[in-house]
């Protein structure tokens, strides 16, 4: 196992704020706020006046991975405080007409297969969830959490024991983050 000095750049916009504590990183601007826990010793994180500079020394290959995710994940938290995530999921329903609502934090799909008791989620507030017809749109500025409240919807409509070839209703996630599926 060959180990190496491992130096990456993210570089910060205008408009964009990052403060380094030596367990948080904050990123603020224009739309947003956010914070994530930083949980690696290992990477030394340094800050530029228009650079983030993440550094190893002599990195092992799951040091350098772990350095690729924290990158990915500022530039995800950098792009999310300028903009905001959409993931859209459909209701297709060929058996029963399906009933979705979104109040007080609260998912709920009502007779689902005829089912009597409706199936309820409680999903993150930090999010936006918009229902129009047939169409669900979950909206926000953190990625992990608009894509886990979009995954715990479509969740909810999850069979194991049916035919997934003749039973094909359910709440199916149809875009990520702007990319069709």
């Amino acid at each position: 196992m060959v180990k190496a000095d491992i130096k990456d750049i993210v570089k910060i916009p205008h408009g964009v704020e990052i403060h380094v504590d030596p367990t948080t990183i904050t990123v603020k601007g224009p739309k947003a706020e956010l914070k994530r826990r930083i949980t690696s010793p290992v990477i030394k994180i340094t800050k530029t006046h228009d650079e983030l500079h993440l550094d190893l020394k002599k990195a092992s290959k799951r040091e350098k991975m772990m350095l690729k995710t924290l990158k990915a994940h500022v530039n995800n938290m950098i792009k999310g405080v300028q903009e905001e995530f959409e993931y859209k999921l459909k209701i297709c329903s060929g058996h029963f007409p399906i009933t979705v609502s979104f109040e007080k934090g609260e998912f709920t799909v009502k007779n689902f297969l005829g089912e009597s008791i409706p199936r309820k989620k409680k999903l993150n507030q930090k999010v936006n969830i918009e229902i129009k017809g047939n169409d669900i749109t979950v909206v926000g500025h953190d990625k992990e959490t608009t894509g886990q409240a979009a995954a715990s919807i479509e969740a909810i409509t999850r069979m194991t024991d049916k035919d997934r070839r003749r039973f094909q209703d359910g709440i199916f996630i149809v875009s990520k983050a702007g990319k069709k599926i």
